[in-house]
């Protein structure tokens, strides 16, 4: 092989019977990233639709669409990563690595260089007989759906009334009555597809290929006396359904529940699914981190030093989580902001029996002024607890008034102006004087 030449790997082997992507452009596998989009420039602007007679704008829209579809794909390093290795089955429907769903290129190049059927040289293997084409398939719909903390512990299984469109019984979909015949569409001359304009920036537009609203893409359309009684010639018709969703516990936030085939449905179009990615609201004790748990639970002065033997906290299920703590041995006590790990008492894993850790941030309450007011109290308080520690020895002592603040919002928030009066600056009546030279 000679050096600087990429080497096509073994899965995809272009058929010479049909054309590839770079031929649509001109070029040869090995083009630069400059030669391809020299290519593309070139070939967009001869096969433009509006650079073309009327006759030949069916066949111009064609070819202009499958020259850009492969300049997408060769002048993005991912995408013509994938098509090198697995040719344009990478980006089939639900494969597409960021095509545009509505676009088949193999359906363009197969319109354009007047091949039926499946395409050999763009899919991966040999030529293959024509057949029945697998149908396309329909945009997804995705929804957020808000889920509690309660109920990603617990699971959840929920029922809900769907609103969709369905293919018209009636018609099977053609919109029409059965020995009836439609009329090429006016409005696109029966190709399904219309130029419109596309904004993409200020005082900026672009041509766009966009589905013929009156056909609704078909080219034909039905004279009213025609048209299906049932869908009144629009080939679906709405439908109520009920559909049930199921989610796992240990569920998280960003996971996606799929109802597969649930979308609206259209003629000759496999359908596509609504996809619900959930969204976890704030929870009001409980914080959840990957599998785990942690919140916040009070204590009093005496259970800190003594020990205690309670239900700390509800769990998310209901549960009384109890807790034994008793004065440690070594004598140390609860301080605040001391941890105490439960194991086992986290989220469950989905798909297991398994559970995170729970975390319990500890918070010391002392006693209020009102139970600090009786002096015996007092007294008994300094006889139980250690003595003060040894004074600070200093040559000048200060005695300090002192003001009680509950946080520390205000700190740095000091006015660091210059408050130092010259008063010679005050002689002058403040005012800089001149040097004199």
């Amino acid at each position: 092989m000679a050096p600087g030449k990429k080497k096509i790997p073994a899965v995809y082997k272009p058929s010479v019977l049909t054309p590839s992507i770079t031929e649509v452009l001109g070029i040869t596998r090995n083009a630069t990233k400059a030669e391809v989009k020299k290519a593309y420039h070139k070939a967009a602007l001869s096969s433009h639709p509006d650079k073309v007679s009327e006759s030949e704008r069916a066949n111009a829209e064609i070819k202009f669409k499958s020259v850009s579809k492969a300049y997408e794909i060769l002048s993005d390093d991912g995408k013509r990563e994938l098509y090198d290795a697995q040719g344009m089955s990478a980006f089939e429907a639900g494969n597409r690595g960021g095509m545009d769903a509505d676009v088949d290129l193999e359906d363009l190049l197969a319109q354009m260089f007047g091949m039926g059927g499946g395409m050999g040289g763009m899919n991966g293997g040999g030529p293959q007989a024509s057949g029945p084409r697998k149908p396309r398939r329909g945009e997804d719909e995705e929804h957020p759906y808000n889920v509690t903390l309660e109920e990603l512990y617990k699971g959840k299984t929920t029922k809900f009334s769907s609103k969709k469109n369905v293919v018209c019984n009636h018609c099977k979909g053609r919109g029409g009555k059965e020995k009836s015949k439609p009329r090429e569409c006016v409005a696109c001359q029966g190709r399904g597809m219309q130029q419109g304009l596309k904004s993409v920036g200020p005082g900026l537009v672009t041509q766009e290929t966009v589905i013929c609203r009156s056909c609704k893409g078909t080219g034909n359309i039905y004279r009213d006396k025609d048209r299906c009684k049932k869908c009144k010639g629009e080939r679906v018709v709405e439908e109520k359904k009920v559909l049930e969703i199921y989610i796992p516990r240990g569920s998280k936030e960003g996971d996606k529940i799929v109802l597969e085939g649930e979308a609206d449905q259209l003629p000759d179009q496999e359908p596509g699914s609504i996809i619900f990615s959930l969204v976890e609201t704030e929870h009001s004790t409980f914080r959840r981190a990957g599998p785990d748990l942690s919140a916040d639970v009070h204590i009093n002065l005496s259970e800190a030093l003594c020990g205690f033997s309670r239900v700390l906290i509800k769990h998310l299920d209901g549960r009384g989580i109890h807790v034994k703590h008793p004065q440690k041995s070594n004598g140390d006590p609860l301080n605040p902001k001391s941890v105490i790990k439960v194991p086992g008492e986290g989220m469950p894993y989905k798909k297991s029996e398994l559970r995170g850790d729970l975390y319990l941030v500890v918070s010391v309450d002392f006693p209020d002024a009102a139970w600090l007011k009786q002096d015996r109290r007092i007294e008994k308080l300094r006889e139980l607890l250690p003595k003060p520690t040894e004074p600070i020895s200093a040559e000048t002592v200060d005695e300090v008034d002192y003001e009680e603040v509950t946080n520390m919002e205000n700190f740095g928030a000091g006015n660091e102006g210059d408050q130092w009066e010259d008063d010679e600056d005050d002689e002058d009546g403040g005012q800089p004087q001149c040097t004199q030279q």
